[in-house]
């Protein structure tokens, strides 16, 4: 009996020790996130010296602590938002935690791509407009933004959406305008807000009409002035293609638009065919000298 209490008496101490060695072991309580900006705390529980880490996409950070105080971290501290890992390490306690650095609901700053930069008239759906919304320290925010878009030309009421921003991004398509220049195209968050200029320019021609008339022994060819079918000029160096057919012989000039009108001469052969063309834009046939 005196052995097996012995026995009982060692076995009842080790657990003892055990478990006052369970309690005495040290701990610390992390935020489950943080906003990014914001201060915060992470008390320990034991006694003794230690060391406390941080690491994530902000960089790491270190920090010598004496258990049974509190570490605290100043606002400006950690400002990347990400998933971060803390670490106590006291002696041969090594625990870690992950917790999170959320970005700010608090937009700052928007980013603003407006594409393309030059577009045709009349296009459905020809201009678009993305936005990306960040916080102070340049953190995607995630949290729902309306992001308003107006497109505002210099004649007319501006077009107008509004879009929601999913994890940090908004984007919208607009239709360019029936007139050609240059028309201003903005993007709102509250009171943030960008500005971009889209050029608007005249689309594919809508017809080619010539005229001819004699010049010597030449046939002088004009275009009447060239206009896309909202009745904008085309531009200026728009290629006009001449083409004249006589029998087996065919011969082309190439002529720039210029003020609106392509100009040149070719030979006066009777019963040549004549016509011009831009693009896969057809214009009219002449016959000449069949009248």
């Amino acid at each position: 009996m005196r052995r097996g209490s012995q026995c009982a008496c060692g076995l009842l101490a080790m657990v003892a020790i055990a478990q006052l060695a369970f309690a005495q072991a040290p701990e610390f309580r992390l935020p489950e996130s943080v906003e990014a900006g914001s201060a915060f705390s992470v008390p320990t529980s034991g006694s003794g010296a230690a060391v406390f880490y941080i690491v994530g996409p902000g960089g790491a950070f270190r920090r010598n602590v004496r258990l049974g105080e509190t570490v605290s971290f100043a606002a400006d501290d950690i400002s990347h938002a990400g998933h971060y890992l803390a670490t106590l390490a006291a002696g041969s306690f090594v625990e870690s935690k992950p917790f999170d650095i959320m970005p700010s609901r608090q937009p700052a700053a928007i980013s603003f791509l407006a594409r393309p930069s030059r577009v045709a008239t009349n296009q459905s759906d020809g201009i678009s407009g993305v936005v990306y919304v960040f916080d102070a320290f340049h953190n995607l925010v995630l949290q729902p933004k309306d992001v308003s878009f107006a497109l505002a030309e210099s004649a007319g009421s501006p077009q107008t959406r509004t879009a929601a921003t999913r994890n940090g991004v908004a984007w919208i398509r607009m239709n360019s305008a029936t007139k050609a220049g240059a028309a201003q195209f903005e993007a709102r968050v509250g009171e943030i807000h960008e500005h971009r200029v889209i050029q608007q320019v005249a689309a594919d021609p809508c017809r080619v009409k010539i005229n001819a008339r004699p010049s010597g022994s030449r046939i002088l060819l004009e275009t009447e002035p060239v206009r896309d079918c909202s009745g904008n000029p085309v531009p200026d160096g728009t290629i006009v293609s001449f083409s004249e057919t006589y029998g087996s012989r065919q011969a082309t000039v190439d002529v720039p638009l210029k003020r609106g009108i392509a100009k040149t001469e070719m030979p006066a052969y009777r019963g040549a065919v004549i016509s011009a063309a831009i693009g896969v834009v057809m214009g009219n046939e002449i016959r000449w000298g069949s009248q």
